[in-house]
Formats: C-alpha cells, sequence, structure tokens
C-alpha cells in the first residue's frame, strides 16, 4: 500500500490532476466525506488527509510514504529523512512582508528601528531581516496574520500572498517579498528503498505531467 498525504484546498485540488496523470483517482470529496483516509481507484493507493504543516512530518516518519507540501512549509520544517525529487509547480504563491497602508515601512528600516513582526513563518522571517541588517521581535501567530498590525499586537507581518486581495481588504500593503513558494513532492526515503517500483511510477507520472503543462 502507498500512502500520500495531502492537505485539503488548493494544494489538494491542484494535485487531483497531477494523480490522474498516474491513473490514480480520489473515490472521495475531502469537503463532503469525513473520512481521514480516503480510497482512490488504484487498490494500492490511498490518500491520508492532514494539516498543510504536518504533510513532511508524516512522510518523514512513516506515517505516508510521499506527500504534497509548499515550499514555505519545507523550510520551517527542515528536510531530513525527506527526499524531494520534484517541484510540481503548483499551489504558486509568495512569502512577503505587509504592513499598514499608513506605516511608513521604508523609514522604519532605514532608521534601524527594532520591529515587530508577527508570522508563523520565523525561520523565514528571521533569516530574512538578519540578511539586511533590520533587528526584530518575531510573534508567532497561527491564525489571522492581517490582524497583528490593525490591532497593534505588530508592525510588520511575514505571510503567504497569493492574490493580495485579503491585504488589500485589511488596509494591508505588501512593502517586500521574500520568495516564491509553490509546491514539492516529499518521498519517504526508507519507503523509496522498499516500495521503489510503486513509487518510481508515480514519481515518473507527476514529472511528464508537470512537463505538459
Amino acid at each position: 500500500m502507498i500512502t500520500l498525504a495531502l492537505s485539503k484546498g488548493r494544494i489538494f485540488d491542484e494535485t487531483l490532476p497531477l494523480l490522474k496523470a498516474a491513473g490514480i483517482e480520489v473515490l472521495e470529496d475531502p469537503e463532503k466525506s469525513r473520512k481521514l483516509i480516503l480510497p482512490t481507484s488504484h487498490p494500492g493507493v490511498r490518500v491520508v488527509l492532514v494539516r498543510a504543516s504536518d504533510v513532511p512530518t508524516y512522510v518523514q516518519y512513516g506515517g505516508a510514504d510521499l506527500g504534497v507540501t509548499g515550499l514555505d512549509t519545507l523550510i520551517e520544517h527542515g528536510s531530513l529523512g525527506l527526499y524531494q525529487p520534484l517541484d510540481l509547480q503548483i499551489a504558486r504563491c509568495r512569502v512577503s512582508v505587509a504592513v499598514r497602508s499608513d506605516f511608513d515601512y521604508t523609514s522604519a528600516v532605514r532608521q534601524g528601528s527594532r520591529l515587530k513582526v508577527a508570522t508563523k513563518y520565523v525561520g523565514i522571517a528571521r533569516e530574512f531581516f538578519a540578511a539586511k541588517g533590520v533587528h526584530v521581535d518575531l510573534i508567532k501567530l497561527y491564525g489571522s496574520m492581517e490582524l497583528a498590525p490593525l490591532t497593534g499586537l505588530a508592525d510588520a507581518i511575514v505571510d503567504l500572498v497569493s492574490t493580495g486581495n485579503t491585504l488589500k481588504a485589511n488596509q494591508l500593503v505588501e512593502v517586500e517579498r521574500i520568495m516564491d513558494i509553490s509546491s514539492r513532492l516529499v518521498v519517504n526515503q526508507a519507503a523509496l528503498k522498499l516500495k521503489q517500483q510503486p513509487i518510481r511510477r508515480i514519481i515518473d507520472a507527476f514529472a511528464g505531467a508537470i512537463g505538459k503543462n
């Protein structure tokens, strides 16, 4: 049995065409089913639904043989024990710095102010600001980042941005782009040795489907 870890939402939806290229169709809609393990049209493959941030952990420790996860999650988690054969080029977005529209970010940085930054991407934010020589106090949040500057909790946020509409709706502006993000296929290294043929087939089918996009 091959177990693939996916998170609900955009990554799940955009992985479906890649699975189809491998001759695999998920038989139940995760939005309608309460099941956390979904069967597929291939008797030897199943999908487990986990939180996006948990996908690398499930793959690393063998709860899943392979998974699809964003580069942002991988950087924060670390890639120990994970083989990363493919950038799937799906669920594209970016990690950016955003502030209230009335906050003069450029002056604050130039004057060497100590910024309060709210984010769930503590590792990415720490490295980015350290490279710029900007002093920051990092506040780790798990919920809606946009609230932090609006309530005075933070001067800035570091978060994923796709269209920018959520920032705009909350009177925030994107002031720096840290990195572009897309989703990666990650594979448990032990599973790759033990189940080499079926896993290789999936990797090759995914690679072929990316090439056609």
